[in-house]
């Protein structure tokens, strides 16, 4: 993403707060970009899956789209007062990942924003949540709103991976910072960048290395690989221009380290990377985006590489 020109808001129809919507307006409000308001849209039993479709069913499906343009034009008009060029769009699609992964490619959404709550481990393992789908198809980056106030100059947290672990490409890291630095520059906010290792991995890595021997102690294999993971580390974050001391190398797990660090200093967004090549590791990875989400204390924001391809049909709503 290097330029912000249009965001989509994703609406809880169900809800009458929308964390989404004012995150949304605010950062259109500092970006001048526009805003569009989405309802995405079913209901098995008006969709004629069940009997056949009868003209009825469409005079009810199309009277529940009406309801639902009409209600995203009553909160749309006071995020206009407020200079805010928005657009709203009811439609009627499923299920509801699908349907948002379509609309943000149909309109050139440049970033999609979308509330989040709490989810069992349950849910999360069964992928039956939408907050789980989009962080594996949604191909723009993807903004999940915790209901917590946004600080006046924010702190945005770029949590990056130098080493490329987890066949994450090198390219994501840059992708990251610079999101990350476009946002920051918008709303006036600071980026911090964040690194995490694992040292029983780094301990297990050196030892199988030829060039380190065996005998050697484990707290100087341990300082070893701490050495190489800062010497890369510091060549990214000097070469996007963030200060050694908002710069954060830390020794543990990143789904455990991250939420501490984004505590202590008080973060507003969390910007993280997520990485699925097909179908048949879509359970693994993006996993660290999932088990952090949980634990962290404000908004999460996702990037993806520019090669993705979503999965989703763009051309073939299902509900349709």
């Amino acid at each position: 993403m290097h330029n912000l020109s249009r965001i989509l808001a994703v609406i809880d129809p169900t809800v009458e707060e929308q964390p989404a919507m004012h995150r949304a307006a605010w950062l259109a409000k500092h970006t001048d970009a526009e805003l569009d308001l989405l309802v995405c849209y079913y209901n098995e039993y008006l969709s004629g899956d069940r009997l056949f479709d009868s003209p009825s069913l469409e005079k009810a499906r199309n009277e529940v789209i009406g309801n639902h343009s009409a209600h995203l034009e009553e909160i749309a008009e006071p995020i206009r007062d407020d200079g805010v060029v928005v657009r709203t769009s009811a439609i009627w699609d499923h299920p509801l990942y699908e349907g948002i992964v379509r609309h943000a490619a149909a309109t050139d959404a440049d970033i999609v924003v979308k509330d989040t709550h709490h989810h069992s481990a349950m849910s999360r393992a069964l992928l039956t949540n939408t907050d789980w789908n989009l962080l594996r198809t949604c191909p723009t980056p993807l903004w999940l709103v915790k209901p917590v106030p946004m600080a006046e100059r924010p702190v945005l947290v770029a949590a990056i991976d130098p080493m490329n672990q987890h066949d994450k490409p090198a390219a994501l890291d840059d992708e990251i910072l610079q999101v990350s630095k476009l946002i920051s520059g918008k709303v006036g906010g600071e980026v911090h960048a964040f690194h995490s290792y694992d040292p029983r991995i780094a301990v297990a890595t050196a030892t199988a290395n030829a060039y380190i021997p065996v005998s050697l102690p484990f707290d100087e294999i341990e300082q070893q690989m701490h050495e190489d993971h800062q010497k890369r580390f510091r060549e990214i974050t000097s070469f996007h221009g963030i200060e050694d001391d908002k710069s954060h190398l830390v020794a543990g797990l990143t789904h455990e380290e991250l939420p501490i660090i984004a505590t202590k200093l008080e973060a507003d967004v969390v910007v993280m990377g997520a990485v699925s090549r097909n179908r048949w590791k879509r359970l693994f990875i993006g996993a660290t985006a999932e088990r952090t989400l949980e634990h962290l204390p404000c908004d999460l924001l996702i990037v993806k590489p520019d090669w993705f391809q979503t999965p989703v049909d763009l051309d073939s709503p299902e509900a349709a």
